[in-house]
C-alpha cells in the first residue's frame, strides 16, 4: 500500500490487478468509509446495487460512505485490469454484504491497522465471514 509506506493512517491507497474472470470483492458497502477507484489499464465492470457500467482508463467510480448500495469491480475481459483504490480509514466501520446476509464490524488502532473484527448476520446474530459461504 502506498499509504502504509508513507505512514498515512487516515486514508489508504494501492494499485490492484484483477485477473480475467474475477471480482475485487463480494458486493459490499461501508457505513463510515468512502472509496474511489481510478482505472489505469483495461476495462472493468462496476457493479453498484442493481446497476452495472463500464469503467475505462482515465475514469473513476466513487462509493460514498453510508450509501446502502453494494459495490464491486468485475473483470469480464480476457486480460488483467489495473486500477488505483483510494479510501478513508475510519476508526470504526461496518461493512454490509447485502447478498450474503453478513456484516463486518471492525475498528482500527492508532496506526490505522485493523484491531478488531466481528462478523454477524444482517439481524445481528454472530456469524462467520461472508467469504466462507
Amino acid at each position: 500500500m502506498f499509504s502504509d509506506s508513507g505512514g498515512l493512517t487516515q486514508s489508504g491507497a494501492f494499485v490492484e490487478t484483477l485477473p480475467p474472470g474475477s471480482s475485487s470483492a463480494l458486493k459490499h458497502w461501508h457505513a463510515a468509509e468512502d472509496e474511489m477507484v481510478y482505472m489505469l489499464e483495461g476495462t472493468a465492470t462496476v457493479v453498484e446495487g442493481d446497476d452495472t457500467f463500464p469503467l475505462v482508463p482515465g475514469e473513476a467510480a466513487t462509493f460514498k460512505a453510508g450509501t446502502p448500495a453494494g459495490h464491486c469491480i468485475v473483470n469480464h475481459g480476457e486480460t488483467p485490469i489495473r486500477y488505483l483504490v483510494i479510501g478513508t480509514r475510519a476508526p470504526a466501520d461496518t461493512v454490509t454484504y447485502p447478498d450474503h446476509d453478513r456484516r463486518l464490524v471492525h475498528s482500527r488502532d492508532v496506526s490505522g491497522k485493523v484491531a478488531t473484527r466481528r462478523f454477524t448476520t444482517l439481524d445481528g446474530a454472530p456469524s462467520t465471514s461472508a467469504y466462507d459461504d
